[in-house]
């Protein structure tokens, strides 16, 4: 029996591996608690076995992402939409592991931004992915990192799209809104990933968590919903399941939270990555 929540209900970030965890059955979990609509980002490339040395080794990690959303678009009510980019801990595997330089690395990760910027261009993924470590690196590591997230930004000015972020656990990313702002991409569709309940700057895709959640919805800002899902049968209790978002939805619509869903799940994806989660639902 499948739950139907009378609203859209999209996960804003999570990932799927039919190669090596539960693929297509966690989004069938994900629907019988009424979800309908997902972004599924790519995994770490070295996660899926690309120790990348150029940037087209990126593109089989892009490719099966892409394989993974089809099969997911046709297992939900409404639709899935890939997110592809290189993840910011990459910069540290390259520099600590591989023997690269901060700047090699740099020009590497921004190199597989730009080869996930075709694949936006050309219609087959919604939006890019980028950012910088959440934990502490050398002073020209983060130079590095930085250098990477403002390539995303230009690019995604460039082919007209949003930008999710790993980065820092921060309530303020104002200085990544005002780089944003100077490349010409519109603050508001930066979107910073694992957020807390309110953020200054870009636009909060919060972890659903009833606490973050309650302070998401009582800000009245716009903001998102994830799980940030990893799909890795070694990590079995890593972040949020994919019931998770359905099931918070659920919960703020019987807490009286009707206007911060519809934001969550309706307004703000509109704006940010310019999909709509209703009209998708009659596809």
């Amino acid at each position: 029996m499948t739950v139907d929540l009378d609203t859209p209900v999209l996960d804003d970030h999570l990932h799927l591996d039919p190669r090596h965890g539960r693929g297509i059955d966690a989004v069938d979990d994900f629907v019988r608690l009424g979800g309908t609509h997902l972004l599924v980002v790519n995994k770490p490339s070295w996660l899926l076995g690309v120790e990348a040395e150029e940037p087209e080794d990126f593109r089989p990690v892009f490719e099966e992402t892409i394989d993974a959303v089809a099969d997911a678009t046709e297992a939900l009510p409404g639709r899935a939409w890939p997110v592809l980019g290189v993840h910011p801990g990459l910069v540290s595997r390259l520099v600590d592991d591989r023997g690269f330089t901060p700047g090699e690395a740099r020009d590497l990760m921004c190199g597989g931004i730009d080869a996930a910027s075709e694949y936006v261009t050309d219609g087959r993924a919604l939006a890019l992915k980028s950012g910088r470590p959440h934990y502490d690196v050398s002073d020209a590591v983060w130079d590095a990192s930085n250098a990477v997230t403002r390539h995303a930004f230009e690019r995604a000015a460039a082919v007209d799209c949003a930008v999710q972020l790993h980065t820092e656990a921060s309530e303020d990313l104002t200085d990544l809104a005002a780089v944003a702002e100077s490349v010409g991409l519109d603050p508001n569709r930066v979107v910073k990933h694992y957020a807390a309940g309110r953020l200054a700057g870009p636009t909060p895709s919060v972890m659903s968590e009833k606490d973050r959640l309650e302070r998401a919805a009582e800000s009245g800002e716009p903001f998102l919903m994830e799980t940030d899902f990893v799909d890795d049968p070694d990590r079995p209790g890593m972040v949020l399941g994919p019931k998770t978002v359905p099931r918070r939805v659920r919960w703020l619509l019987e807490s009286g939270y009707e206007e911060a869903v519809r934001r969550a799940h309706v307004e703000t994806p509109a704006a940010v990555y310019g999909i709509d989660t209703e009209a998708t639902l009659d596809d």
